[in-house]
């Protein structure tokens, strides 16, 4: 087992040098797409940038102090002097501008494109990946890196095309004065190993480093977040949380010594190779070429002596960063095969060609069966039920019976493991996806509020013209409305303080209220609702389903509750036990054959009655 665990991260460690490549021109590409201007000028500014420098700094040096040595008039270097400051100051007066003025606009024009690309497939996969763990990481690490990765690769070769111009012009001219000296220039490619070395451990830390940040940074929202506000304040759960950012610390103080001991000998022997060796080496065989030779006799003139001494540590210091920057490559590699993973991943979820139909009749489950990964037992298991046009139907069953699953497979989050789900009369998974679920309204019970306005948290979906008196009409018949028309904006006050001051925050009754409006704004021909009355009072709960009831005539509803007396408004009722229904039949049918539904009502009403309840029973089975 331990083998197989070292050889699988020896494998993410080492990818093949053409995922390599493959990896890091998928970035370019995207930057291409998104802005191809930006990467040319990026990537072109540094072939011009390397040229000048070079002229600037070695080439103008040597011409100078020979020049002077030789007896060279002063006009010639001064008209050259003056032709470089001219085209250096035009080239970086327009580079100032592009960056400054034009790439911020540029760079986040990429940045939305990448976004764009990641949140398209978040959209597409299908929720079972969120419950895969190894998925999940990789999803969650593809967020994190994308953006920041792909740029990295962009500024990684702009800084390989900079070193590459400085190492060639510098290697040429340091050939030309003595040929001796590029055997120390070129010592840094031995070098060019620990460095390897170096930035696989760099890897390896923040891989580790990762897992336990995460850890730390919600540890760190469970102090600032709301929803965990009370919770933190009413037990010692405080504690638990700073044990748990005390252990995060620990395991981040291990992580660092694990690999920071290989990080600084690696480092160590790199510094001394290129400060000592080449540097020191070249400088001490060229002043000994200068002095005891001399030019004269074969050996270097004064100004080339000048120039070795800085161009020796040009380029030196370019094949060190040339190592550097492909080691980069396979480092930035490795973290987008991660991204790459995630964007090339296959959504098993696939829609048919066919267009849902806008006015569906019937929809049907024949002995449908579902078991989520990993589970070693059905959670759903030969279900088959018809619902009819206009009818309105209570899911109704104990936790963990498989009422919410159900709702799942019918909006097709998952597909069954067995049988088949019918929308008039045809298979659904032969309908185009998101037509099929826009034949549906939905309320889930875990549903959440969007620090957005409340009229697009009730539409869910960009609004058209026209459309305020369609949101009103829904938050009325949800019952919403009172509190909305409280409200400084109205529809449009932005619902939490996350990003205004002057927003909304509303009480979770509320809240599910305006969830409910959700179903009377769009007149889908299928409502499910998922506990929709959970933070109801009994009284508020009975109407709403009142209203719900008047307000979806003609469509038909699929609803969860747990309390039963809702279910006496609904056509039928389904109780679900053990993943399966176990009985169905009108409010008053299930009463009468005295089965598990009846004693669940009767126990609930015991509940809310107490002994009143059980007199009226003896009285009247007296």
């Amino acid at each position: 087992m331990k083998k197989e665990n070292k050889e699988k991260k020896e494998k993410k460690k080492k990818l093949p040098l053409r995922r390599t490549i493959a990896n890091n021109m998928f970035a370019l590409r995207a930057i291409w797409a998104a802005s191809p201007i930006y990467l040319a000028v990026y990537l072109g500014s540094s072939f011009v940038y390397g040229i000048i420098e070079f002229l600037s700094e070695g080439y103008l040096l040597r011409m100078i102090v020979n020049g002077i040595d030789e007896g060279k008039s002063v006009e010639s270097i001064v008209l050259f002097v003056l032709i470089l400051a001219s085209i250096s100051l035009v080239t970086y007066t327009a580079l100032s501008w592009f960056w400054n003025v034009i790439s911020p606009v540029k760079q986040r024009r990429v940045s939305a494109y990448i976004e764009k690309m990641l949140f398209k497939k978040a959209a597409e996969v299908e929720l079972a990946c969120y419950e895969n763990p190894v998925f999940y990481d990789k999803y969650v690490r593809a967020m994190d890196e994308a953006y920041d990765r792909i740029m990295k690769v962009m500024r990684t070769l702009d800084s390989l095309i900079s070193r590459l111009i400085a190492l060639s012009a510098n290697s040429i001219l340091l050939f030309i004065i003595d040929p001796v000296l590029i055997l120390f220039g070129l010592f840094p490619l031995v070098l060019g190993i620990f460095r390897r070395l170096e930035n696989i451990a760099s890897h390896d830390l923040e891989s580790e480093r990762k897992k336990v940040n995460r850890r730390a940074a919600y540890v760190k929202r469970t102090f600032y977040l709301g929803e965990y506000a009370k919770e933190m304040r009413s037990g010692g759960m405080y504690g638990n949380m700073l044990r748990d950012l005390r252990d995060t610390f620990g395991e981040y103080k291990r992580i660092t010594k694990k690999y920071g001991a290989k990080r600084a000998i690696y480092g160590y022997v790199q510094r001394f190779g290129l400060e000592v060796v080449t540097i020191l080496g070249a400088t001490l065989y060229s002043v000994w070429s200068a002095m005891c030779i001399g030019s004269a006799n074969g050996g270097m003139s004064i100004g080339d002596c000048i120039v070795v001494i800085g161009s020796i540590g040009t380029i030196s210091y370019c094949l060190n960063n040339l190592v550097q920057n492909f080691a980069e490559f396979g480092e930035h590699a490795l973290f987008l095969e991660d991204v790459r993973y995630f964007l090339d991943y296959e959504t098993k979820l696939v829609g048919g060609n066919k267009k849902a139909p806008d006015e569906s009749v019937v929809l049907e489950a024949r002995g449908v069966s579902f078991r989520y990964d990993g589970s070693d037992k059905d959670t759903l298991h030969d279900v088959s039920f018809t619902l009819r046009k206009g009818e309105r139907v209570a899911l109704v069953g104990s936790n963990g019976s498989g009422k919410t699953t159900l709702v799942k497979l019918l909006l097709r989050l998952y597909d069954v493991s067995e049988g088949e789900i019918l929308l008039d009369g045809e298979n659904i998974k032969e309908y185009d996806l998101s037509s099929y679920r826009d034949c549906f309204g939905t309320v889930f019970q875990d549903f959440k509020m969007f620090s957005m306005s409340v009229k697009d948290n009730v539409l869910l979906r960009p609004s058209e013209k026209d459309e305020d008196e369609k949101v009103l009409s829904a938050l009325r018949e949800s019952g919403a409305y009172a509190r909305v028309e409280r409200m400084d904006k109205g529809i449009d006050t932005i619902l939490t303080r996350e990003f205004d001051d002057k927003g909304e925050n509303l009480s979770g009754g509320e809240q599910q209220k305006l969830s409910l409006a959700r179903i009377f704004a769009d007149r889908t021909p299928f409502v499910l609702l998922d506990e929709p009355s959970s933070a109801l009072d009994p009284i508020a709960e009975y109407t709403m389903f009142e209203n719900m009831m008047r307000a979806t005539e003609g469509r038909s509803v699929i609803f969860i509750s747990h309390r039963l007396s809702s279910a006496v408004l609904a056509d039928r009722v389904f109780l679900m036990d053990g993943g399966t229904i176990a009985e169905i039949g009108t409010h008053a049918e299930l009463m009468a054959l005295g089965g598990k539904y009846a004693e669940m009502f009767h126990r609930q009403a015991e509940n809310y009655l107490g002994e009143s309840y059980e007199e009226s029973e003896v009285s009247a089975n007296g």
